[in-house]
């Protein structure tokens, strides 16, 4: 039902504000040139009608005697050259026909129309139209003679309008045929066009609604190279972009699992052994050496959690001051100096001996760095080396974190820093961290670069305006 309503929405949006606009249009020409046509053709005829009675009446006007005026006017109508367009015909004082062109009488509407209406005019004439008893249109023309004789006292020249409304006729159906050819073609382009957006409309309205679904698997087919085809690389790229999304967060849902198992699984079994170990010190310390690690690596993992949800809210915020990036960084250098030693990975620390402050929050720029050297333990190998360094540069306080682990590739660099990705499934970790870690830098006006290479370590570049270009 709804692939029928977006149709026929269209559709008739199309008929009505296009065809229907055009249609009037076309209608409204048709019939405005029908009329200008007709208006030209009788205007035509009735200009010569009224040129011919000037003529013969002006040529009347020179006899002057009643015996030869009445000659001069039988003449002129038993002579008249044009009888097969025009008919003329004189009439009494009465209005009665005494003198016809072609010899016949004709109807009695003569006797009272043309006639009577030439005598109430003030110049004697009278112009008229009439549809005849047997269904002829005709035009005729009538003029008062001079009182010379009371049997001819008008003389009226009249001629079918059969003619005229025929031509008129056959431009109307001509013009009406155009109109219909146009309107048809309009129609059957209109509906081929409407048909190219519906079929891509109805196409993405039902891999969109898949999506909607969950089901990423299809994509929309590019028709054309327009805004549809546009609009179908956007949504198949959104698609694409959605389909990882939800692919990350899969994995991210798996490796959080996993990862949360782990330290509980670890902190039952030692609460486990604890209860039956007795009065063993050493074991006791042991455990709650353990159960004490795998708390705090929960908790961290829970705030991390915390913060993205925070930050993804817009809620995370930062309580900024004066902060002594050195003092940070070394609190978390020394964090993981041990802890990587265990490791047998060998952390290098090229401490300054001063930096310039930085306006910050102290808290999050510590997290920051914790993560960032958490990282690069947690990707190298025994044996392996991370370097830590930190200097100025122009109105930047610069901190850099190297190691020799397995690095990454060039394909997963660009999205190290997306939420839930993890470049390598193999290794702990949530894969939100370095995101959480990229919003705080930003949030602080800096900074943070990656640079890699798959099996030769990674580098990542801090970057922290400097105290007195932000705020003194």
């Amino acid at each position: 039902m709804r692939k029928i309503g977006i149709k026929k929405s269209i559709t008739v949006r199309w008929a009505v504000n296009t065809l229907g606009l055009v249609i009037l249009i076309l209608a409204a020409a048709v019939i405005l040139t029908v009329f200008m046509a007709r208006n030209y053709y009788e205007n035509t005829a009735e200009q010569y009608l009224v040129s011919r009675m000037d003529t013969i009446t002006s040529a009347l006007s020179q006899f002057t005697g009643a015996s030869s005026y009445r000659s001069g006017v039988r003449n002129t109508v038993e002579r008249f050259s044009e009888k097969d367009r025009f008919e003329l015909i004189v009439l009494s004082d009465g209005g009665e026909v005494t003198l016809t062109s072609s010899g016949f009488q004709p109807s009695s509407w003569l006797k009272t129309d043309g006639f009577a209406s030439a005598l109430e005019s003030e110049d004697g004439t009278s112009l008229s139209d009439v549809t005849l008893l047997n269904g002829e249109h005709v035009l005729y023309y009538t003029s008062l003679l001079p009182a010379l004789s009371k049997e001819y006292s008008a003389m009226m020249i009249m001629t079918s309008l059969d003619m005229i409304d025929g031509q008129v006729s056959a431009l109307a159906a001509i013009l009406t045929g155009a109109v219909a050819l146009i309107v048809v073609l309009m129609l059957a382009s209109g509906l081929y066009f409407v048909k190219s957006i519906v079929l891509p409309v109805r196409q993405i309205s039902e891999i969109a609604r898949g999506y909607a679904d969950g089901d990423f698997s299809r994509r929309i087919e590019k028709r054309t190279d327009d805004e549809l085809g546009d609009l179908a690389d956007s949504i198949n790229y959104m698609a694409g972009a959605l389909e990882n999304t939800e692919k990350m967060k899969n994995e991210f849902i798996s490796s959080v699992s996993h990862e949360l198992r782990t330290p509980l699984t670890a902190i039952k079994g030692w609460s486990e052994t604890l209860c039956e170990v007795g009065d063993d010190p050493e074991t006791f310390k042991k455990g709650m050496r353990v159960i004490t690690g795998e708390t705090e690596r929960l908790s961290e993992m829970v705030e991390e959690l915390l913060d993205f949800s925070r930050i993804q809210d817009g809620r995370f915020t930062l309580t900024k001051g004066t902060t002594d990036i050195l003092a940070e960084l070394g609190d978390a250098v020394l964090i993981y100096t041990e802890r990587a030693k265990a490791l047998g990975i060998d952390i290098e620390y090229f401490e300054p001996e001063m930096l310039p402050f930085v306006y910050g929050d102290a808290s999050r720029l510590r997290q920051v760095f914790i993560n960032i050297i958490d990282n690069a333990v947690k990707y190298s190998n025994p044996g392996g080396k991370v370097s830590i360094e930190a200097f100025a540069e122009k109105d930047e306080v610069i901190v850099l974190v190297s190691d020799t682990g397995v690095g990454i590739s060039s394909e997963d660099l660009p999205k190290v820093k997306t939420k839930f990705y993890k470049a390598n499934q193999t290794r702990r970790g949530s894969g939100i961290g370095l995101a959480v870690a990229d919003e705080i830098i930003e949030m602080h006006g800096g900074s943070l670069m990656i640079n890699s290479e798959l099996g030769k370590g990674t580098t990542v570049r801090i970057s922290l305006p400097a105290q007195n270009q932000n705020k003194a």
